[in-house]
């Protein structure tokens, strides 16, 4: 079976893509062009999961993590989560479980998920790594891609892969180098393993291998910033930077064999230095698809902090990211509940539509205007239907002001003034 790209190469555009372009707004030849290019991808081709394009030319897409940790699991939990963040809009869906029983809870996020859904297969091999062998760093290289494989075939549209965590700059990090150290934790089991075992990392080591398999499956790669800042004044970093030099060219093997990928950027940036930092992502990636979590713009928020990285997302996709990964309130103290993912997501698509109208994306401020017009004229009905969140607004516009005027300014409503 051939994958998008290599069907595109031979210059036929299948149907169901072109589907896929009237639903993204986009003109099909330009689609075509941005994806032979490597500057766009499409989540949940494949399996047909709600398929989304990310990338060049399109709105900024949405992400929603969910998933268990060892120190609380909950199936029923994870699908309550799963259906909170379809019911708030989110474009895809990650499941990052790390609890033994992750593997059942995967599968019924699969089964009940309308979006696409990614996942991050070193979750499985540290976890198998730690039941097997005492440790989540003793991974076993077979077992490892034996997991890339068995996730794939399951249905994941996307896995994230910490490819760029090599061991020429595991080997230069220690005391003293960062304030928050390696926050990924994928990029920490990473680089645990290289300094216990002295060897390379396997993902980048046998690339061609997980090549091969993100060819049979026409997955979407993910190449994830394992070395991503977890602070803001360790932004910018030479780990970070090396780290985006070797997506690079990674990226551009991909895109040679057919595959699709994306970068994944920084976690903790200061406001001045998100533009920079997406420019620079960017030009040393070939300009493919920027997937970004936040980012988070101060480290002193704790319970806000789906504010701080809506802050920073609408700042980073006005600059060109184009995939954002939310970020709940409970980052950072806990694992989210349902109405800490429905914050998450809802700010994040606040952000990443603010983004589109700065952008300059055709129709993006239509939404806006026309709840403009509802909001001049008191249609308080047409005003909730429109929100982005309408169960929110209607609860609030209901235990505020009733069914009668609204009480911000009562007789002062510049609009009865006016209207009068």
């Amino acid at each position: 079976m051939k994958t998008l790209i290599q069907t595109l190469r031979e210059g036929i555009i299948p149907d169901d893509l072109k589907e896929i372009a009237r639903k993204e707004n986009i003109d099909i030849e330009q689609l075509v062009k941005n994806i032979l290019s490597g500057e766009a991808v499409v989540l949940g081709y494949r399996t047909k999961r709600g398929p989304i394009v990310v990338g060049k030319g399109t709105r900024v897409k949405v992400n929603a993590n969910i998933g268990t940790s060892t120190l609380r699991s909950s199936l029923k939990e994870e699908i309550e989560k799963l259906h909170v963040a379809l019911q708030a809009g989110t474009d895809a869906i990650m499941d990052l479980s790390l609890s033994d029983d992750l593997v059942e809870i995967r599968k019924a996020v699969l089964k009940e998920s309308t979006v696409p859904v990614g996942t991050v297969p070193i979750y499985e091999a540290a976890t198998l790594a730690r039941i097997k062998r005492g440790a989540v760093v003793r991974l076993d290289v077979e077992e490892f891609f034996e997991v890339i494989e068995r996730q794939l075939d399951e249905g994941v549209d996307f896995i994230t892969v910490h490819a760029g965590v090599v061991k020429k700059y595991v080997s230069q990090y220690g005391k003293g180098k960062r304030i928050g150290g390696i926050v990924s934790r994928g990029g920490a089991i990473t680089a645990a393993y290289i300094k216990n075992t002295g060897n390379e990392n396997p993902l980048y080591e046998y690339y061609d291998r997980l090549l091969d398999i993100a060819e049979k499956y026409d997955a979407v790669l993910s190449l994830g910033d394992g070395m991503r800042p977890g602070a803001i004044h360790d932004a910018s970093d030479m780990f970070e930077v090396g780290e985006q030099e070797v997506l690079g060219e990674l990226q551009q093997r991909a895109l040679e064999r057919g595959v699709m990928s994306m970068i994944e950027g920084p976690g903790h940036v200061p406001l001045h230095l998100i533009k920079p930092s997406v420019e620079r992502i960017k030009k040393l990636t070939n300009n493919a698809p920027l997937y970004l979590l936040g980012p988070i713009v101060t480290d002193v928020a704790p319970g806000y902090d789906h504010i701080t990285s809506a802050i920073g997302a609408a700042h980073a996709a006005w600059a060109g990211a184009d995939f954002i990964c939310y970020v709940t309130p409970s980052e950072h103290l806990g694992l989210p509940t349902k109405e800490d993912v429905h914050e998450g997501v809802i700010a994040s698509r606040i952000a990443a539509h603010a983004a589109d109208i700065a952008r300059g994306l055709k129709g993006a401020d239509e939404w806006d205007k026309q709840i403009s017009i509802a909001r001049k004229a008191l249609d308080w009905d047409e005003q909730i239907r429109l929100s982005i969140d309408p169960e929110r607004a209607a609860k609030m516009r209901k235990e505020r002001s009733g069914e009668g005027p609204c009480t911000m300014c009562g007789e002062y409503c510049v609009f009865l003034i006016l209207g009068d």
